[in-house]
């Protein structure tokens, strides 16, 4: 277990919680703008920690360029003073009378989003051109997650040419998030990268010989981001990792992001020993994700060899192989398996300095609404 997470004063904290380390957030930071090469090339995404706090320390370290999810989640950052927040998901309904919103309160801050479609296109135009305003829209690329995006080729094409004849839109470049490029070894995901940038950059070239902007290209989450920032050679690469800053078990898997550490721990108690080999935890699957694979939802730290055998709403039920001496009430500490979805399980995470528990933030953005 890092030394750092050791608390003190054990007695006193409630459980189920989620600790923030601050001290080991700022050293993720360091470690991520190190690898990008500067901070002109980093926009991550907000989703994973969705505080003010964070998004502070982050713009302290000077990233100005960040991504969200949501609308709340623009609001946040907008909130705190970043410059330029690009909303990476498509705005349909009243998300886009919330954006004209936004636009409108915080104009120190250049908001941009998204598109896949010509009938988004339509609504974006029509409803920025009735307040006069004009923002970046990136089109997003299908480059093989199939979730959201357009394909790469001349559908894709002409919807980019098209933003450059329509009222209120402005040509931003392309989003290429590819969450698919995940597996383990380096190299594969480095040839991915690759070969999605050779299918990319041609339709950039293009554009631009026909005379339209492309700015940027948004590229990558946390698996593929140490590919796209070794690459150097592409001129306006934008890496967009998000969990970095938190980090958690599964990402721990890649021995390239080795740099960073996880700033984000479960505290657990035992509530129950229903069986000589069995241990319940109050860490049920409303304080920690459940979408990773129930045996990876967390790792026990200085915990002896254990299997996740039961994940209930408030239960967490480990198998162990051999005899523990742990009672009910013991305090026990556990990193996510997944940290995104763990923190927006938390209306408020206790923050850690030196061994004591020194101040409770609040996790704003896990709502979908904040005051737009």
């Amino acid at each position: 277990m890092h030394p750092a997470y050791k608390l003190i004063d054990e007695a006193s904290v409630f459980t189920p919680a989620l600790v923030f380390y601050p001290a080991l957030i700022r050293e993720n930071i360091a470690a991520v703008i190190a690898m990008v090469g500067g901070t002109e090339r980093l926009r991550p995404h907000v989703k994973t920690h969705k505080t003010a706090e964070i998004a502070k320390m982050q713009l302290e370290a000077g990233v100005t360029k960040h991504k969200c999810a949501t609308i709340a989640e623009a609001e946040l950052l907008a909130s705190v003073g970043v410059p330029d927040v690009l909303i990476s998901y498509p705005l349909v309904g009243p998300n886009i009378g919330r954006l004209l919103t936004l636009i409108s309160r915080f104009p120190g801050t250049a908001f941009s989003t998204i598109i896949d479609h010509p009938a988004q296109l339509t609504l974006l135009s029509e409803a920025l051109s009735l307040i006069r305003k004009t923002i970046d829209v990136l089109v997003d690329l299908n480059v093989g997650m199939n979730r959201t995006g357009i394909a790469v080729g001349d559908e894709a094409m002409s919807l980019y040419a098209k933003m450059a004849n329509s009222p209120g839109v402005r040509p931003g470049g392309f989003h290429v998030y590819d969450g698919h490029n995940s597996t383990e070894p380096r190299a594969d995901r480095d040839a991915s990268a690759r070969a999605t940038l050779s299918r990319v950059l041609p339709m950039r070239s293009a554009l631009q010989e026909r005379g339209i902007a492309v700015p940027r290209l948004v590229c990558g989450g946390t698996p593929s981001f140490p590919s796209y920032a070794a690459i150097r050679d592409v001129d306006d690469l934008e890496c967009s990792p998000g969990t970095y800053v938190l980090h958690d078990v599964g990402y721990g898997r890649y021995p390239d992001l080795a740099t960073v550490t996880p700033a984000a721990i479960c505290l657990t108690r035992v509530v129950s020993r229903p069986a000589p080999n069995r241990v319940t935890l109050d860490l049920g699957n409303k304080s920690v994700a459940a979408d990773p694979l129930m045996v990876k939802r967390v790792k026990l730290l200085d915990f002896p060899e254990h299997t996740i055998v039961m994940h209930s709403e408030e239960h967490l039920v480990v198998e162990t192989t051999v005899p523990v001496d742990y009672l009910p009430g013991d305090l026990v500490y556990a990193i996510p398996g997944h940290i995104c979805p763990t923190v927006a399980l938390h209306r408020e995470v206790l923050i850690a300095e030196g061994g004591q528990i020194v101040a409770r933030w609040k996790v704003a953005a896990r709502d979908r609404f904040l005051s737009v």
